[in-house]
């Protein structure tokens, strides 16, 4: 008889825990909130670590179909002079793959595609937990009824309940001071044929240009605002504040309707729980440690969280021992905070909004540029060359 584990969550995090705990014997229930898995979301980017990950669990080279960053990219400044501009085949060449972005609903249809019928059930609500202990398997209490499990994995997102519940003394996520928005534009004359991978950075605000495989262009923007400011047309806003900058950015915000834009506030978990586990219950994802976008590093620690503790968790039989989730928290709480920490430095960074900062930060990515080109490429180490155990 396998050991079950019980996936609260379908998002990224929690499918990839579920096919890497199937693959090692384990009987696996996910338990989604929603009542179907809706193609929800725009782009997502998945750095050489990330794919590492998934060829773990046998996913690697199917995720490698979707759209690797080529050619040349960079940063660039609103009226489109470029601050650095570099060969991106050196990320590949450097760390054994590419950059890869895809629309996050076709990574959740790969993700779920691999699982059987009956794992995933919508619908369901997880409304408490009892986390058990080496000794008593845990408890989950759900819209739907109670289920014992020995395994749960909390992958329901930053506003975690199961988070909340085992560590009531966390203060939870805090607000980043900035907005971001995201959306997909269709291929055509003002958008894919002209469009290089870049980063904008202007006065605060940040701009986004990742073209995909089927000819359309993910973006993404953000800015400093207080939280919680929404507009009744976001596509307008975008307009507003970036219409002006260089092309084909203005094309790609013509070439969207208001309904495309997603809008989101940016919230990160600041400081870090003491532990990702808690008896029986092991945290990953948004729910252990969300983090700011701008190092695209999100979705990455969620999937090398989920592979991890697959590892760590053991093979699904004997059903009688419980997982050792106290290595799972040694391997992924230095790590995480490391990315968290990295990732808010680069909000700051490409966020500043002071003249004066501006220039010499500027200066110093122009001249690092030209004088040391390779430097970007080694700051990524510690992020990119990350492998799963074995």
């Amino acid at each position: 008889m396998s050991r079950h584990a019980i996936v609260a969550g379908a998002g990224i995090g929690g499918l990839t825990a579920a096919v890497a705990l199937r693959r090692r014997g384990w009987d696996v229930t996910i338990l989604e909130r929603a009542p179907a898995l809706e193609p929800v979301g725009a782009g997502l980017g998945l750095g050489p670590n990330a794919l590492h990950a998934l060829d773990a669990i046998g996913l690697g080279d199917e995720v490698r179909r979707f759209s690797a960053i080529q050619g040349h990219g960079g940063l660039r400044r609103p009226g489109g002079g470029w601050l650095v501009r570099t060969d991106l085949g050196g990320l590949a060449t450097r760390f054994g793959d590419p950059q890869v972005v895809a629309l996050r609903a076709d990574v959740v249809d790969l993700l779920a595609g691999r699982l059987p019928a009956g794992v995933l059930r919508t619908g369901v609500a997880v409304t408490g937990v009892d986390a058990g202990d080496a000794d008593r398997r845990a408890r989950v209490a759900t819209s739907a009824g109670d289920l014992d499990a020995d395994l749960v994995v909390a992958a329901d997102g930053i506003g975690s309940r199961i988070r909340a519940a085992l560590f009531p003394d966390s203060p939870g996520p805090r607000y980043s001071g900035f907005t971001t928005w995201r959306f997909v534009a269709p291929a055509g004359p003002a958008g894919a044929g002209r469009a290089e991978p870049a980063e904008t950075w202007g006065r605060g605000e940040v701009f986004g240009v990742l073209p995909l495989a089927s000819g359309q262009v993910y973006c993404y923007a953000s800015a400093p605002a207080p939280a919680g400011v929404r507009h009744d047309d976001e596509a307008a806003e975008l307009k507003r504040r970036f219409g002006r900058w260089h092309d084909p950015i203005p094309g790609l915000i013509g070439a969207i309707s208001p309904d495309r834009v997603l809008h989101d506030d940016v919230y990160w978990m600041a400081e870090s729980l003491p532990a990702y586990h808690r008896g029986r219950v092991a945290i990953l994802g948004d729910a252990a440690h969300a983090m700011t976008p701008h190092l695209g590093q999100g979705a990455c620690q969620a999937i090398e969280d989920a592979v991890v503790l697959a590892s760590v968790a053991g093979p699904g039989t004997p059903a009688e021992t419980a997982p050792d989730l106290a290595a799972y928290t040694t391997a992924r709480l230095p790590r995480t905070r490391m990315v968290a920490n990295g990732s808010y430095r680069a909000t700051r960074l490409s966020g500043m909004t002071s003249p004066a900062a501006i220039a010499l930060r500027n200066t110093g990515i122009r001249l690092a540029g030209r004088l040391a080109p390779r430097l970007m490429l080694r700051q990524m180490d510690p992020l990119a060359s990350w492998t799963p155990p074995l």
